[in-house]
């Protein structure tokens, strides 16, 4: 598999490696700018930052992760990645699923109007 980027309204994501039930990405989220609050019905995640301080949301616990720490994101529960900082960030995520493809996002608020 080749490496592939994407630009989003917050930065952008780079595909790694690709399996049969999981999915590596180099996440890049410029300085302050966030992700939509969401969730996926059909995958986990797990988040490692990389560089910066990484402002996260699982659940209803809002977080501060620092270079080298990480989070576990359940299947179907919303999340949320901010960079609340004047650098950008980076995180590895791992997906696991049976579906991996960006139409699983259920966004619940979105300051980019996206559905």
């Amino acid at each position: 598999m080749s490496y592939y980027t994407e630009k989003r309204p917050w930065g952008s994501f780079t595909v790694l490696d690709d399996g049969k039930r999981f999915k590596v990405k180099r996440i890049t989220v410029e300085a302050g700018e966030k992700l939509s609050l969401q969730y996926h019905n059909r995958r986990s995640e797990h988040w490692t930052v990389v560089h910066g301080v990484v402002t996260v949301t699982v659940g209803e616990e809002v977080k501060e992760l620092k270079v080298d720490e990480s989070i576990y994101i359940p299947l179907k529960e919303k999340h949320c990645l901010a960079n609340h900082t004047d650098d950008f960030i980076e995180i590895i995520e791992v997906q696991i699923g049976d579906y991996l493809f960006e139409d699983d996002i259920v966004r619940l608020e979105d300051r980019y109007g996206r559905k």
